[in-house]
């Protein structure tokens, strides 16, 4: 076994971007692993449902031209984890399309390895029906109405397949839904590293530079693994990685500060030690990786719920703004009297910015107090046409709605943008976010492996 295993961590999510400084200081550092998480669920349900990326497709082409130019020509592997975004097929043959315009163009020739992570309905059904599926909280008991409405589901693939595909010769494994840590994690372990130490060091590097100070997901980051702890640098000499960042940036997303579930088993924290090496580089130590009695994998699952219609106002009248509550439910109640022979199905949203817009209910602060709001009307309807009729119709009412203390009659808002409703389309909400039980960890992430 090596002495060292070392990771280039490009960027925090494909098409996000790195300085060309940063990505060259990593490969002096001669890396045997160039990695990168290429999305996330943080944008919402859209995505996964619409089969669409939420990163730009020059971006993403940017990215990866560089990391595959260097890693061909070096002969590194370059691991890219939930592709496309989402990791959906659609996202991951839309990623798989540049890759091969990048070959063609730049004349590249290497092995690559495309692993599927979306499940056939009927591979679902059967797990359903055999008990297989259990809720992760707090999402609810999966009903067999809420997987047929689904439009596509996603697993959450652990190391396992990723080192399936390394091993039958790939220098490219492009990965649909991936654990995030996996991409880094799972050469690693394939090299005879400690998975805790792995999975723990994939945890800091999937954000790249987001675990230095200051942090930024638009930077390159480096990993060194070894037997018994790992280093972790930035490369862009502004930044600095310290005990109180990668520690913080290890407590991020979990709900449990010294437990990181993740397929087949949990990063157990108790004993992980932080030590400031240099200036730039802290040391971490003692991350262990518990083994779960059955072996589980997240899946990731969106349905259409309708048709969405925005409209974007601001208001300034302190008196309005001190009835705020009174004058949108007035609202509401105005729109539920007109329509309600009509047989439309609706929900009405207002979010007030500048009160608790951010936070909702969470908000402690419940009383604006600053001289403005801004205030967003959401209709979401099973049409755009219905979408856009409750919409228009909340917005007119609104504007020129009659509240105690009115001084002026010209409007009650002010908006932005002519035309002031805008469709934003298809409307999706994660149906299916549950615990999948499986035998074999590679079950249901087929591999096809091709030469580009």
């Amino acid at each position: 076994m090596m002495d060292e295993f070392r990771i280039l961590s490009t960027t925090a999510i494909l098409g996000y971007g790195f300085p060309m400084a940063s990505f060259e200081e990593g490969m002096k550092r001669k890396p045997h692993l160039i990695a990168v998480d290429a999305g996330s669920t943080d944008p919402g349900p859209y995505y996964l449902g619409a089969g669409v990326s939420f990163t730009d497709r020059d971006a993403v082409k940017r990215d990866l031209e560089i990391m595959l130019l260097s890693g061909i020509r070096e002969n590194i592997p370059v691991v890219i984890g939930t592709a496309g975004g989402s990791g959906g097929n659609q996202h991951l043959e839309w990623n798989r399309q540049i890759i091969l315009e990048i070959a063609k163009e730049n004349k590249l020739h290497f092995k690559m390895a495309v692993i599927q992570a979306e499940i056939p309905k009927e591979q679902l059904n059967e797990a359903f029906q055999n008990g297989k599926i259990k809720p992760l909280s707090p999402a609810p008991e999966l009903t067999r109405e809420n997987l047929d409405a689904t439009v596509s589901v996603v697993a959450q693939m652990g190391i396992e397949p990723i080192i399936k595909a390394l091993d039958e010769g790939a220098q490219v494994v492009l990965a649909g839904r991936c654990y995030d840590p996996a991409v880094f994690a799972a050469p690693a372990v394939r090299a005879g590293f400690d998975q805790g130490l792995a999975v723990h060091l994939g945890k800091i590097l999937e954000c790249a530079s987001i675990a230095a100070t200051p942090g930024s997901g638009s930077d390159c980051m480096f990993g060194y693994l070894r037997c018994d702890h790992f280093d972790v640098e930035p490369l862009n000499p502004i930044r600095k990685c310290t005990t109180l960042s990668v520690a913080a940036h290890t407590l991020y997303e979990k709900t449990d500060p010294y437990i990181l579930p993740g397929p087949g088993g949990h990063l157990d924290l108790k004993g992980t030690k932080f030590e400031q090496v240099t200036d730039a580089i802290t040391r971490v130590s003692g991350s262990k990786y518990v083994h779960a009695e059955r072996y589980t994998i997240k899946l990731e699952g969106a349905r259409r719920i309708g048709y969405r219609t925005v409209s974007i106002a601001g208001a300034r009248d302190p008196i309005l703004i001190e009835r705020i509550d009174e004058i949108v439910q007035g609202v509401k109640e105005r729109v539920q009297d007109n329509f309600k022979s009509r047989g439309i199905e609706y929900n009405l949203l207002f979010t007030i910015y500048g009160r608790d817009g951010v936070m909702g209910s969470l908000e402690p602060k419940r009383y604006p107090e600053g001289h403005e709001i801004g205030i967003i009307i959401e209709a979401v309807s099973d049409t755009q046409a219905h979408a856009d009729t409750i919409c228009a119709f909340a917005r007119s009412t609104m504007l020129h709605y009659g509240y105690e203390g009115r001084r002026a009659t010209a409007g009650n808002l002010a908006f932005p943008y002519s035309p002031s409703d805008f469709h934003a389309g298809e409307v999706y909400v994660f149906s299916v976010y549950h615990l999948l039980e499986v035998d074999d960890p590679c079950e249901y992430f087929p591999i096809r492996m091709e030469e580009v």
